[in-house]
This record gives C-alpha cells, structure tokens and sequence, in this order.
C-alpha cells in the first residue's frame, strides 16, 4: 500500500502529492522518470535541480556550498578525486594517530589532577537530571595545570586538524558610535569581568578554539559524560549537561543552573566562564539563527565572539554532512582556516537586563552587523526537515550544482 508524500513547504501547496512504495522512504517530487520499470514497483524519484534550488533558498542557513555539493555527496571532479584519495592514505592515518595522541595525554592530565580529589556533586534539591559530578571547581594548583595543558593541547589539535594560522581580530567601537547607547561609554570602560561567551555555532570544531582561548564551561548532552577520554574531560571544564531526550525533563533546571554558574563566574575571576551558543544548532557561518534566551537571564554582561571558516575545497561547517563524512573530509583537507572577531564586552542595559528576550536580540544584532552574517528566522525545526528531505533523496549526484572553476 502506497503512502502519500507530505510537501516539506507547505507555503507549496500546489505541489502535487506523490507515491512511493510500502516502507519506502518519502522522496521529493520530480519531474525526470527512472527508467527502471517494473510491473508492481514504482520507479525511482529524484530530486529535480529546480526543487533543489528551492529547498536551498529556504533552508538557506543549512546549505552546503563546497565543492563536494548537499550532504557531502556531489560528484567530484577528477582532481578532487586524486587530492582526496592522497590524503586519505597519508594525512588522514598521521592525523588521527596524532589527534588520538593529544587526546590520551589531555586525558591523563585531568586524571592526574583528579586524583584524591573530591568532584562536585549535585546537592539535594538540585535537579539531577540536569547534573552529574565535575572537576571545573578545583582550585590551586590542579587547575592550574588543566587550563593551561587544556589550552595548550587544545590549539595542538586544531593544528593537527589543519587550522596552522587561526586569524584574530579584537573590534573597537569607534566613541561617537556610543554616545546613542543610554551611557554605553561609561559601560564599555567598566572593568567588569563578563558571566558567558557568546558564539555563533557552526562547527564542533567551535569548542576547540574556545578551549583555547577562554577554557570556558559549556552545555552538553549528558551522554558526553559517559564517553571515554572524553567524558572526564568535560567534567574537567565543569560542564553543564542536559538530558535532551528526556521530554519530562524540568526546563528551568537546566536554565536555572546555567543562570547561576554565569552569575558566578562574573562575580568571582576564580570561577570558569560560561560558553553558550543561542542559536541552539550550527549552521554554514553565513546566518546567524534567533538566540535563545538562556545565556541572558542573568542580566550579566556578555563576551560576544564570531567564528567564521573560510575554505576553498571543503568547508568545516557541519550543517547538512554526516559527522562521518565531515570528519573524513576534513582531516584530508591539507589546509584549514579559522577567523575570529571578538568583540568588546556587551553591557547590559536596564531594560535589557529586565527582558532577557530584548537582550538577546540586540546581541544577536551587533553580531551579525559586525560579521557581515545574514538574520535568518528558521531554526532547529527547519534544519531537521531539511535533512529529512535530502536523506530521503538517494539521487542527490544526479543533481549536484553545476561545476565551476
């Protein structure tokens, strides 16, 4: 028994509904036929290069536009071919060994300074679901030797991923631009010290620099955890974890907890800062999604920091790419590029100290005027119908973009 196709845009509702067979996956509309006929099945759909063009102009925010096209699955040109097949038995073999190498040594660290030391657990009251125990508290000399092996260990894999120059930029405000913002001068030369990191999210390549930058804690899932060499690690950066599976899950327990570890940590120099992404997913660097309130419920000031990978083959955004394939692709990469525009301390203003939601947007404003990014309205709703509609697409090399020089 057939099953109807449901249209992905249903501002499209003239789109005409399609069949597929039993226990198929839903493909899009096309207008080409497979030329595969058999009497009880019907044929192959693939995606059209004109409805591509159309889900690549909605979801724009998600679209990749390097040279191995949607999904990372276009149809490589003979030279690419040469390039990737090169890498893969040279720099990718050196690169992981190298890479797992760096990650076994940070690993022992935290182990050592852990050791006969006392995690902080959550106390009763708090909500578990939302806690496990963490080590980003540990005063003295143990964590000291963290930050600093975890900084230094952290650019020693990005440069092992490629990234050997990482380009930083510090934005001045010019002073007349200030004298519009409700005493913004006397703000920005306050020497308060800022609650949260603020980032736009494209890549997890993201954490790396921030561990190498500011070491700051940041919100996981909570089965980052319980990963190997990894999950003591997060415990190390006192990160927050969050059960995002679960739907019985007490948002404000989570949101209540990263609220007080910001206020903390603009109170006390002691206390590791915050890394949040408002977006809530990555993108291709090129938008920049609504922010979600989180980070701004404080009312403390913010670090605001944009992160863009320029690239010529492949880029390292992981937008719509499998982590397989984005992970592969990347370490045969033979160069990759990393630019960063911190931008100075945001101050809140009364007003938007008493409205998180106004807060955000004027964060997220500032950023994307200062890193040229595009506002873009969608969200992590619109990312998963995306990939829905091209993972239900098994034809995706038949309508690759058009290749250029």
């Amino acid at each position: 028994m057939d099953t109807e196709l449901k249209n992905l845009n249903q501002n499209h509702a003239h789109e005409e509904q399609q069949q597929i067979d039993n226990g198929e996956q839903p493909l899009l509309k096309s207008d080409s036929k497979s030329s595969n006929e058999s009497t009880n099945k019907t044929p192959e759909k693939q995606v059209t290069a004109t409805e591509l063009e159309a889900m690549e102009k909605k979801f724009a925010a998600y679209v990749r536009r390097d040279v191995y096209g949607p999904m990372g699955c276009g149809e490589l040109r003979v030279k690419e071919k040469v390039l990737l097949g090169i890498a893969m038995v040279t720099l990718l073999p050196l690169r992981v060994v190298v890479g797992m190498t760096v990650l076994v040594i940070y690993y022992l660290v935290c182990r050592i300074c852990t050791l006969f030391s006392t995690p902080h657990r959550p106390e009763e009251g708090e909500d578990q679901q939302q806690q496990m125990e963490d080590y980003g508290h540990l005063g003295g000399w143990r964590r000291e030797v963290i930050v600093r092996c975890g900084r230094f260990l952290s650019r020693a894999m990005l440069f092992t991923l490629g990234f050997y120059w990482i380009s930083n930029s510090s934005r001045i405000y010019d002073q007349e631009k200030l004298s519009d913002g409700n005493d913004s001068k006397d703000q920005l030369e306050s020497s308060e010290r800022p609650g949260v990191v603020i980032s736009n999210h494209v890549s997890y390549l993201d954490i790396l620099y921030h561990m190498s930058s500011s070491f700051p804690s940041f919100v996981a899932k909570r089965s980052v955890g319980k990963l190997p060499l990894v999950g003591l690690i997060s415990k190390c950066l006192g990160c927050v974890y969050v059960q995002r599976e679960d739907r019985s899950s007490d948002f404000k327990g989570v949101s209540g907890v990263v609220t007080e570890r910001i206020k903390e940590a603009h109170e006390n120099c002691d206390a590791p800062l915050m890394l949040i992404f408002p977006e809530g997913t990555t993108t291709n660097g090129n938008f920049l999604l609504p922010f979600k309130t989180g980070a701004f419920r404080a009312g403390a000031p913010v670090l605001p920091v944009i992160l863009k990978y320029p690239y010529q083959r492949f880029s390292p955004a992981w937008d719509s790419i499998s982590g397989v394939r984005h992970v592969v692709f990347l370490l045969c990469q033979f160069v990759n590029y990393m630019e960063v525009m911190e931008l100075p301390i945001y101050y809140p203003s009364k007003e938007e100290k008493d409205d998180p939601k106004l807060y955000a947007n004027n964060v997220r404003k500032l950023m994307a005027d200062e890193g040229n990014m595009t506002l873009s309205d969608i969200g992590l709703p619109e990312k998963r119908i995306y990939h829905a509609a091209l993972n239900g697409n098994n034809s995706l090399r038949s309508v690759s973009r058009p290749k250029t020089d």
